[in-house]
């Protein structure tokens, strides 16, 4: 088990979801239930399922999560242009989101690519049976 919470992508995360939070209190209400409550539950998803995946119980299991967490970042990536095209959000708040998923996303894979190394070199030290 990992604690999450000292991994850069887990509080690159958590920022995210902060700023998200912010922007779309913001949004129409006739947007409350919708596009603004769906960005924000992606953004918490990025950051729970890093913290899920370091908390099971292998590294395969870790890397899926991570793999899920990029999922729901390209989701926010997508509805954060929506909103752009909707006028919900300016420039501004659209260019800072989008530089975040960049970021998150970009630290995932590297996790990922640690990860999966920690994989092989479990797997060639583990006598066959």
């Amino acid at each position: 088990m990992n604690d999450a919470s000292k991994l850069r992508t887990w509080q690159k995360a958590l920022e995210l979801a902060d700023f998200i939070y912010e922007v779309t209190a913001n949004f129409p209400n006739s947007e409350r239930y919708g596009l603004s409550d769906q960005m924000r539950r992606c953004a918490v998803s990025i950051g729970s399922n890093i913290a899920e995946g370091a908390g099971r119980n292998s590294q395969k299991e870790f890397d899926h999560f991570i793999g899920i967490s990029n999922g729901s970042a390209a989701e926010l990536h997508f509805q954060t242009e929506i909103s752009f095209r909707r006028k919900y959000l300016n420039e501004t708040e659209r260019s800072q989101i989008l530089e975040y998923i960049d970021a998150i996303s970009r630290m995932n894979v590297n996790l990922q690519q640690s990860i999966r190394k920690s994989i092989d070199r479990s797997n060639r030290n583990t006598p066959n049976s």
